[in-house]
């Protein structure tokens, strides 16, 4: 099996927009090591992130992060180890739209 390194995915949705910001590819495993979150806007919001196994509906049972409150100008960096398989999907979304989200690991195939 092969691992590749890489930035995942990067997402500045529009606000209260929930976004999939990454789809596991078919036949592939992956691990999300670091999600970075940054509020560029000059005033605090707040943001969520959720982890949809098999590209379920969203449902409150896959956030990680809810209403979150998040600094203006300022990242919040999330080193959790998340594994997923085929076709999870990570969805974030933001109070103001002024929220950038990175997410770094591996895919596995």
């Amino acid at each position: 099996m092969a691992t590749s390194y890489k930035v995942l995915g990067q997402s500045a949705p529009a606000a209260s927009t929930l976004t999939t910001v990454y789809t596991v590819p078919s036949s592939t495993e992956t691990v999300i090591s670091t999600i970075s979150v940054c509020n560029l806007g000059s005033g605090p919001t707040t943001y969520r992130i959720a982890i949809r196994p098999n590209a379920e509906s969203i449902e409150d049972k896959h956030y990680i992060a809810y209403d979150t409150s998040i600094a203006p100008q300022d990242t919040t960096t999330l080193t959790m180890g998340i594994t997923l398989n085929a076709a999870d999907v990570i969805t974030v979304s933001s109070d103001n739209g002024k929220v950038a989200f990175n997410l770094f690991g591996s895919e596995i195939a």
